[in-house]
């Protein structure tokens, strides 16, 4: 009976503390409710206003943005006055010469602001690694010692507490919103976000690894390449990739306030009440990113530990182009 006691207590014990989680866990939904109604009055939010006006934005969307007109896709494109959706077939005549050609000329185009964007968001995410690598590193707790990593832990949370958007503005004194200033705006960014990813990523690290190094006598520095970063390498190419990503979309805003690429062209586009054009220029903001995103995943999830056992280098790089792995189908077992 004792047994069956002790039993019985544990569990109404157990009943109390889930009733207990249900109540707080309404608590903080309560809490959050009512923070979101007090801010939605406090911002001059009016339901019945929005609501009266969506027929008239569906209506201004569905005559205004449809259907796009990719006229400025290419020079060639803009020159001839080819409009809608045939501008995209025209534009890979004659082998992609329109291409070439769209991509060399000073004038714009979509296929150049496109390329411009990607550009962007590559060269700040590169610029930013080098220095994001030595901060993240000096960060750690393993590496300095505490409280001395905080100055350096300090240092990143100072760059993330500025957006880039804020960053290409304090870079005037070098030059204007431009190309040059958003990549140095990007590449700021990037080093206070992707220098904490890497900080936390070294404090999970094993103390297995670290000690057999150090037991061999090598220096503080071999420690850090060989017992610590050895072990975070794979890890700090995907966040870089996922960095990546997020700077290409960093790269659009900022083309917003002059710094070119696709933002440019559809705030101009906008300007001119040109909102066809404009919804060409979202469209191929949706195909930049979504092929950025595609191509860092596909290679992230290359770089997972058994993604690529037992292959060679070549049928490794094949595997990127196997449309089944694009679209995450295929058996389990082709991919390892």
């Amino acid at each position: 009976m004792s047994s069956d006691s002790a039993i019985a207590d544990q569990f109404r014990a157990l009943e109390r503390l889930r009733r207990l989680k249900y109540v707080l866990w309404g608590v903080l939904l309560a809490a959050v409710l009512g923070v979101t109604y007090w801010g939605l009055g406090f911002i001059g939010f009016q339901p019945n206003v929005v609501a009266g006006r969506l027929p008239g934005m569906y209506e201004f969307i569905r005559t205004g943005f449809f259907p796009p007109d990719f006229q400025n896709f290419t020079i060639y494109t803009k020159d001839q006055g080819i409009t809608g959706l045939r501008a995209i077939p025209a534009s890979f005549g004659d082998g992609g010469a329109h291409i070439v050609e769209s991509l060399q000329s000073s004038r714009q185009s979509l296929v150049k602001a496109s390329l411009v964007t990607l550009l962007l968001g590559f060269m700040g995410t590169v610029f930013a690694f080098p220095f994001a690598l030595v901060l993240g590193v000096l960060g750690s707790e393993r590496v300095t010692p505490f409280p001395f990593n905080f100055v350096f832990r300090g240092t990143l949370s100072g760059i993330r507490a500025i957006p880039a958007i804020v960053w290409i503005f304090l870079y005037i004194p070098i030059g204007p919103p431009g190309q040059v200033t958003a990549v140095l705006a990007i590449a700021t960014d990037s080093i206070g976000n992707l220098g904490r990813l890497f900080t936390d990523d070294l404090e999970e690290i094993e103390e297995g690894p670290i000690e057999a190094i150090r037991s061999t006598g090598a220096s503080g520095t071999q420690t850090v390449s060989f017992g610590m970063l050895s072990q975070v390498s794979r890890s700090f190419i995907a966040w870089t990739l996922y960095i990546l990503e997020i700077n290409t979309r960093i790269a659009i805003s900022l083309g917003v306030v002059g710094a070119g690429g696709l933002g440019l062209m559809i705030r101009n586009s906008q300007d001119l009440f040109e909102f066809q054009q404009t919804a060409a220029g979202l469209v191929m903001v949706f195909i930049v990113v979504l092929g950025i995103e595609l191509i860092s995943s596909r290679i992230r999830a290359r770089l997972r530990p058994g993604e690529h056992e037992g292959k060679g280098l070549l049928e490794a790089i094949r595997g990127l182009f196997d449309p089944r792995k694009w679209l995450g189908v295929g058996d389990r077992r082709d991919r390892d």
